[in-house]
């Protein structure tokens, strides 16, 4: 039987990123009604759809035995926001993707730190040779991100068939010998 317990956790100098638990709800909540999560859930700030939204990445956890980490400051457990290894049914490739929830952490690097790791945790732990980001041509903050990661736009990758305005960007995979795989 397969179930969310255990899954892993990754520390970075500064971060904690852990599975989603019921706690996050609110915090999600607020970040799904706010002008945040515009480019994730299209303006959509019904709750009820926000709660399919974060059910939807527990469930991958349970389904896929990976999905998105929730990143919290060390010594703290309020949710920054999520980064992780992310692969729902019907998306043309395997993604790593990154939300920050509050104004409040943006600009200090958290969503560098905590998406580097989760990352380097799909290359090395889950074995993946290679990984996009899907982000909305509108959305500046996290184009500048994935440059910052090292992706580069790949005009001719696929991108998921419900956002016309996606642009597609290709992480460097690290040398094998870089990698643990299992």
């Amino acid at each position: 039987m397969t179930g969310l317990q255990p899954t892993p956790v990754l520390t970075t100098a500064r971060l904690i990123l852990r599975a989603p638990v019921a706690a996050d709800w609110p915090h999600w909540l607020a970040f799904a009604q706010s002008d945040r999560a515009a480019f994730i859930l299209d303006g959509n700030t019904d709750p009820s759809f926000a709660w399919r939204v974060l059910g939807h990445a527990v469930g991958h956890w349970v389904l896929r035995g990976y999905g998105m980490f929730v990143i919290a400051l060390r010594g703290e457990d309020r949710p920054l926001g999520m980064a992780g290894p992310w692969f729902p049914e019907g998306w043309p490739e395997r993604e790593i993707g990154w939300t920050i929830w509050t104004a409040e952490a943006e600009g200090k690097g958290y969503a560098l730190e905590a998406t580097t790791a989760a990352r380097d945790f799909a290359f090395g732990t889950l074995g993946w040779d290679t990984a996009v980001s899907y982000v909305n041509a509108d959305n500046a903050r996290s184009i500048a991100l994935a440059r910052r990661l090292g992706a580069t736009l790949d005009r001719d990758a696929a991108a998921p068939d419900f956002d016309e305005s996606c642009l597609v960007f290709r992480h460097p995979a690290p040398a094998r010998s870089e990698r643990s795989l299992p």
